[in-house]
């Protein structure tokens, strides 16, 4: 990037400022040099009077020999006292070197600070960093929580941009839109403790309560306590589904819940609130008949804990992809606007995933910034599986996947469950295409080196 109008007028404004600061004292100087010649020119006109008197003094008779060549000693005594001038007096001419060395300065130095920018300055520091860091510590912030993608920064810019959004919130504590991006950006790197902390700040300081709020509390309640949900997390569950009884991710958490403390007429009861919420025809709703023919397959036994079902993690992963909208409807964050379709595993690089292997899904504008605009995560057991992602799931304010022209979807796995990508991970990128598009297939099969 060429560096800016603004940049190269501070820089003539620091150089104008050296100039002068070694200009002034070498004119000055020169200034007082040249007053030597007036002072003396004076002094030398007095002298002669002077000494015209005396001469005509002894023309005169009045003194003599002796006593004329005497007043002339004493006059050229006074003479050199009071010009101080020590040596001989040509000394003090004018002298053109100070101006010289001036004119030498004023070419010298800035080229030289030029030629000095070039060779060891920074030049492409201008450029803006393809991290998002210009969209605000907010933005930033974002672009950390939905780092799967992110490979244009290193992971400790990002988390130093998650602390920068903490600090705002510190300082800034009244935005509950702001708590719910820091809680989701502590998520996806694994610090739930600290995001159900963020999650609880923004339900104490929205002005009614949030179903969808509740069970993405839930759901880092769970992670945070070994994936189980029992205790603070079912509960936020069913504070979820009392402001809205047909939240997806809500429904979803409820049925693992119950299935987990051995309730599996309750179980089935929510999976089936959930299968009727969606279309007969998506593949949401195939997603979820699986999860029900093996809870209704079970005879009444306890289910060998289904991989849509048995860990915690898993049913909030499975309610995103169930949801049309993700959220509540009437929600503002709600979206009618998402791209949809399947994450597959490449049988050949199969034995490289374990089924407790995070699988990172996002979409990310295929010209502009690398942030990712949707991200979805869920565990690698449940692949293949579906996936949506709109704009409910954006990470960053003002970066929507509906206002994209054109995104990519990429699906990795992650061995450390970091949101960073790291050598050994495997990964699958789409073609390009329009918000909106359905029945994507995204691949997995190339390892990252």
């Amino acid at each position: 990037m060429t560096p800016t109008p603004l940049f190269w007028l501070t820089a003539l404004a620091i150089v104008a400022l050296a100039l002068a600061a070694l200009l002034w004292p070498l004119l000055r100087r020169h200034a007082r040099d040249d007053a030597a010649p007036e002072t003396l020119t004076a002094a030398t006109a007095v002298y002669r009077d002077q000494k015209r008197q005396i001469d005509a003094d002894l023309g005169a008779g009045a003194i003599g020999a002796d006593e004329h060549q005497a007043a002339l000693d004493e006059l050229a005594s006074r003479l050199g006292a009071e010009m101080e001038l020590p040596g001989d007096v040509a000394s003090v001419a004018p002298s053109r070197a100070p101006w010289v060395a001036a004119l030498a300065l004023v070419a010298i130095v800035p080229v030289a600070a030029v030629v000095g920018y070039l060779v060891l300055g920074s030049p492409t520091a201008l450029s803006p960093q393809p991290t998002g860091a210009t969209a605000g510590a907010a933005g930033a912030a974002g672009a950390a929580g939905a780092a799967g993608g992110a490979s244009g920064a290193s992971e400790e810019q990002l988390r130093a941009m998650v602390e920068s959004l903490a600090q705002k919130m510190a300082a800034n504590p009244a935005d509950p839109r702001g708590w719910m991006l820091l809680a989701r950006s502590y998520s996806t790197f694994g610090r739930y403790s600290e995001a159900a902390d963020a999650y609880a700040k923004a339900a104490e300081r929205l002005p009614a309560p949030d179903a969808q709020l509740f069970a993405d509390w839930a759901d880092v309640a769970a992670m945070a306590q070994g994936r189980k949900l029992a205790g603070a997390p079912e509960a936020l569950v069913e504070r979820a589904l009392a402001v809205d009884p047909s939240n997806p991710k809500a429904l979803a958490l409820s049925g693992t819940a119950r299935l987990e403390r051995g309730d599996l007429p309750g179980s089935l009861r929510q999976w089936r609130a959930l299968r009727a919420l969606l279309p007969n025809d998506s593949e949401n709703a195939r997603e979820v008949d699986t999860v029900l023919a093996q809870l209704e397959g079970s005879g009444g036994r306890m289910p060998a804990a289904p991989a849509a079902t048995a860990p915690a993690a898993t049913a909030p992963a499975n309610a995103q992809a169930s949801s049309p909208a993700r959220a509540p409807a009437g929600s503002a964050a709600a979206s009618t606007i998402a791209v949809t379709g399947r994450v597959e595993l490449d049988p050949k690089i199969a034995g490289k995933v374990g089924p407790d292997d995070t699988v990172f899904v996002l979409a990310r504008a295929v010209e502009g910034p690398r942030m990712p605009l949707a991200v979805q995560r869920f565990r690698a057991a449940e692949l293949p599986r579906a996936f949506r992602l709109d704009d409910s799931m954006s990470m960053a304010p003002g970066m929507k996947l509906s206002t994209t022209p054109k995104v990519v979807v990429e699906a990795r796995v992650s061995k450390s469950g970091n949101a960073i990508t790291q050598p050994g991970d495997v990964r699958g990128v789409s073609a390009p295409l329009a918000p909106g598009a359905a029945d994507v297939r995204v691949v997995i099969g190339d390892v990252v080196p």
